[in-house]
């Protein structure tokens, strides 16, 4: 199973958030590219980044430091946030990222993941950020209605092959990942399955690999010390 220790960014910042509130936001470090190297020196081979001002806003006032961590970590990068135009898709997927998330555009604008899948094809996941079971868009701050299992299995007609599951009642919390929910999703879809939110200590990673995902995030659990990145890589397995 990969591990992705993730970096999210606001205003230049590497910064936190409790279920994705913004008005929880807090500081947990202030170099990305030192993060960066430290998941690299615990064995980690995959970074999953997050541009929280992309996704609010549009404005890209992350993406120096981003790229400075996609062209000096020897990390391979996941990126998501604010990809919402085919410029977006494109800007990403030549900036060097080894995947480009989609979030709420695939949402909204479900030919932007087929015009992305043309382009980059396996380079391309979609996040579904779910609350209550419904796919929440806007920096979760919006509510679509939509049920997220059918929703995944829409991404998938269409030729998806990656997916970043969110349980944003979990995320920042600590509590363990929504083990339910995930188990549902890999009923409903062949995807590979990265799981996002709750994983709070290493008998989760060992939980998540033996359900057979493909990935797991690792955020708030690393920034508050209850989970050793070196010893969840020795759990979790090969990283290349």
């Amino acid at each position: 199973m990969k591990l992705f220790p993730a970096i999210d960014m606001k205003d230049c910042k590497v910064v936190r958030l409790y279920k994705g509130d913004f008005a929880t936001v807090h500081q947990v470090a202030d170099d990305p590219l030192t993060v960066a190297r430290a998941f690299y020196d615990a064995g980690a081979r995959h970074i999953h980044m997050v541009d929280l001002d992309g996704a609010r806003s549009g404005v890209r006032v992350n993406f120096p430091m981003i790229y400075q961590v996609i062209q000096d970590s020897g990390l391979k990068v996941e990126l998501g946030g604010g990809i919402k135009t085919e410029l977006d898709v494109i800007t990403v997927g030549e900036s060097g990222v080894d995947r480009l998330v989609i979030g709420s555009a695939a949402v909204t604008n479900p030919g932007l993941v087929s015009y992305a899948l043309g382009l980059y094809g396996d380079r391309v996941a979609v996040g579904i950020d779910s609350l209550g079971g419904k796919v929440r868009t806007a920096g979760w701050e919006e509510n679509s209605g939509l049920d997220y299992l059918e929703f995944a299995a829409q991404m998938e007609s269409i030729g998806v092959k990656n997916i970043i599951f969110t349980d944003i009642a979990t995320d920042g919390m600590l509590s363990g990942p929504s083990y339910e929910q995930l188990a549902q999703l890999q009923k409903t879809v062949s995807c590979n399955i990265t799981a996002s939110g709750g994983v709070s200590c290493l008998d989760d990673i060992k939980r998540l690999r033996d359900m057979g995902l493909y990935g797991a995030i690792i955020g708030k659990a690393y920034y508050a010390g209850t989970i050793d990145l070196a010893e969840a890589v020795k759990e979790a397995g090969d990283q290349c």
